[in-house]
């Protein structure tokens, strides 16, 4: 018995030094790009809540949980926000939160990694594929990554000649 005992504890005290929990989100910057008549529009979001379970030896048994504010929405430009936050748009009082869910992760090389993820936004879930990147110092471990939407897909907005399509989505985060 005690053989067998030595070699299972071993395993799981090894196994969890590797795994990277973190779950207090320290700085975050959660920015969008677009354009409206051919003018450039930048956003930012704010209230990143994550859960991160993040194995850098064996990255496809991670997980990463994130969700931020919808009424959070921060083009500099109050009038534009608060049309935004209406239900045409992000529908804030039906749908508060925006969710980021791993699916899978991979790692390319280095401290570069690509996961496939689902991202709802107004009750509509897409699935999306992110390269990112993941370092760490300490007990601080920083993920930074973007990826483009198509705003239609998720009902933000309805059909336009002067608003574009395409959001250009950028995370940096840290969690300890």
């Amino acid at each position: 018995m005690k053989k067998l005992l030595f070699p299972l504890l071993l395993l799981i005290i090894t196994a969890s030094a590797f795994t990277i929990v973190n779950s207090t989100v320290t700085r975050s910057a959660i920015t969008f790009k677009t354009r409206n008549m051919g003018i450039g529009v930048e956003g930012k979001l704010s209230g990143l809540q994550a859960e991160v379970h993040f194995n850098p030896a064996d990255p496809s048994a991670s997980t990463i949980e994130a969700s931020v504010d919808a009424n959070s929405i921060n083009t500099d430009n109050s009038s534009r926000d608060e049309h935004l936050r209406d239900a045409n748009y992000f529908d804030v009082a039906h749908y508060p939160k925006i969710t980021l869910k791993s699916v899978s992760i991979k790692h390319k090389s280095g401290d570069s990694y690509t996961g496939e993820f689902n991202l709802t936004i107004k009750g509509k879930t897409k699935a999306l594929d992110i390269p990112f990147t993941c370092t760490q110092t300490g007990n601080t471990t920083a993920f930074k990554g973007g990826f483009k939407i198509n705003r239609l897909d998720f009902g933000i907005g309805g059909s336009s000649l002067i608003l574009s399509n395409e959001i250009t989505v950028s995370i940096d985060a840290e969690v300890k």
